[in-house]
């Protein structure tokens, strides 16, 4: 599968590099977070590089719900089941949990449609800053820290009503994507839809928390969007 390349395996147990958890974060999921690059003091491989990885060998079922526990560095080497049961964890030696999983209903690895599935949402969920998340915090009046901005990935649900297709793409359901505000704290609930064939097949949420809110500034948001692209421009030319 395509994700072979951006992980390594010895011992049944899988570990990053840096390089690769970077080159899985802006070639494949178009995600230029600071935090993902190789030279990053606080770096952390993608949450959705470690949810490839297992799909990939557990295999897809009807409903799936991912929880996620820890940031995980290019100095851990982790545990990941080759089947799922109901309840499974990816833990490293010390049992320390970075992800848990639980899965229910109709269970398929046809390698087709586990890499659309995974290839359409990493690529949904990469762009999940700016595209998504600034016009919600526009509409509720808030902004992340601009200093330090604070988004964390929490959790991720999959509802698939069948499992007999090929390939999927996901789209937005932006009536029922939602950003709710406590505070300095927020709640991003962001709802997709599977479509395939131009059929919806089946919905997905993805979670995320959003720390150190304050009011919303225009010129100070498009000044972080702005540094965003950049990054990614400065990626790009230098490929």
């Amino acid at each position: 599968m395509f994700i072979d390349q951006f992980y390594s395996e010895k011992n049944q147990k899988v570990s990053f590099t840096r390089q690769q958890a970077s080159d899985f974060a802006k070639n494949v999921a178009d995600d230029f977070n600071p935090i993902h690059d190789i030279d990053a003091k606080r770096f952390c491989v993608p949450g959705d590089l470690l949810f490839a990885i297992a799909v990939s060998k557990t295999g897809l079922c009807q409903k799936m719900t991912f929880n996620f526990s820890g940031m995980v560095t290019d100095s851990v080497a982790l545990n990941i089941p080759e089947t799922a049961g109901l309840e499974n964890s990816i833990v490293d030696d010390n049992d320390k949990e970075y992800l848990n999983f639980n899965v229910s209903g109709d269970h398929t690895r046809c390698a087709t449609l586990l890499e659309s599935l995974i290839q359409s949402y990493v690529e949904f969920s990469g762009h999940t800053f700016p595209h998504i998340l600034d016009p919600l915090m526009k509409k509720n009046n808030v902004m992340i820290n601009p200093a330090r901005p604070m988004v964390m990935y929490e959790k991720m649900e999959i509802s698939l009503d069948r499992l007999d297709i090929k390939e999927v793409s996901l789209q937005l359901n932006e009536q029922e994507t939602a950003l709710n505000v406590d505070g300095k704290r927020g709640k991003a609930k962001l709802v997709f839809d599977f479509i395939s064939e131009g059929e919806v097949v089946g919905h997905g949420i993805k979670y995320m928390v959003l720390s150190g809110l304050r009011e919303y500034c225009d010129d100070t948001m498009a000044a972080l969007q702005e540094n965003f692209f950049s990054l990614k421009d400065a990626y790009l030319a230098n490929k």
